[in-house]
């Protein structure tokens, strides 16, 4: 296989808990997982001249090794002695620096291209150890679905699809470091956690709409606090019919689940509107 095209999904967290901090300083999480038919297109080819050639339609993206679809690369190329180069083309949809581990799918993707395209055979779980090690995110993202997250996000338990729906995402102008938000969450016996227990009951009863009433991320507490456009995005996402809106991972994009296409491409067509986002999109649920 000298040639490979592949699709990088998004993903949303429906619900978002801090359950503690590990003295390495990672956090500890409960997080249910969803992937959206949101994705960045990824082609890679083989090329005669050693070494990675990444090239990007986001001038401001590295395209060496501080980008993780890049280390990904090398990750396995370096392992298995490959002496071949490799071109990666990603052209991204997904919003950067957004909460939608648009970072992460890319590297994902960029392994299980590579593994197939040099016949390496590596395992589902091979590929999810060593993905790991570039982000915390790239098991998840190679799994894809709707999946209970724990641990610093790496220990994965599929769960039942959730009904395929529309979903509207937003993201506002600006762009929000993951690390700033966990430094900045101040957890204290006084701090609400959102229900994953229920939000797993409502997975199992394939019941949309508990589910969206009970979407819940703690990370909204710091987010918001410094960027309260989010907050009038979902106010403005729900009082346009969405069944309830969120921020995704540590923000600032928002997203909204619908019971109605109509219903959300109305929602944001008003959102666009108001000019409170700068990116937004229409799309669906996204199950294996």
């Amino acid at each position: 296989m000298d040639e490979i095209r592949l699709k990088a999904l998004a993903k949303i967290n429906l619900g978002l808990d801090v359950v503690g901090r590990q003295e390495n300083g990672y956090h500890l999480v409960r997080m249910i997982m969803q992937t959206i038919h949101l994705f960045d297109s990824i082609q890679m080819q083989k090329t005669e001249c050693p070494g990675i050639k990444l090239t990007t339609n986001m001038r401001f993206l590295p395209t060496d090794s501080h980008n993780l679809a890049y280390r990904a690369a090398d990750l396995l190329m370096q392992e298995f002695h490959i002496k071949q180069g490799i071109r990666i083309d990603i052209k991204k949809c997904i919003p950067v620096c957004a909460g939608m581990a648009g970072g992460s799918t890319d590297a994902a993707a960029v392994l299980y291209g590579v593994n197939q395209m040099y016949g390496l055979k590596l395992s589902h779980k091979q590929l999810a150890e060593r993905g790991l090690t570039l982000g915390a995110d790239v098991p998840y993202c190679l799994m894809r679905g709707t999946a209970l997250a724990e641990g610093i996000g790496e220990k994965l338990s599929r769960l039942s699809p959730v009904p395929r729906c529309p979903v509207v995402i937003a993201k506002p102008g600006i762009s929000v470091s993951t690390k700033w938000v966990y430094e900045n969450l101040n957890l204290t016996k006084h701090t609400v956690h959102p229900d994953i227990d229920q939000l797993l009951k409502d997975i199992g009863q394939r019941d949309l709409k508990k589910l969206a009433a009970h979407m819940g991320n703690i990370l909204e507490d710091v987010t918001i606090q410094e960027y309260p456009v989010i907050s009038k995005i979902k106010e403005h996402l729900t009082a346009n019919g969405a069944l309830g809106a969120m921020m995704s991972g540590s923000g600032p994009t928002v997203f909204a689940l619908f019971e109605h296409r109509e219903t959300a491409r109305k929602a944001a067509d008003a959102l666009r509107a108001s000019a409170l986002a700068r990116q937004i999109y229409v799309t669906t649920i996204f199950n294996v």
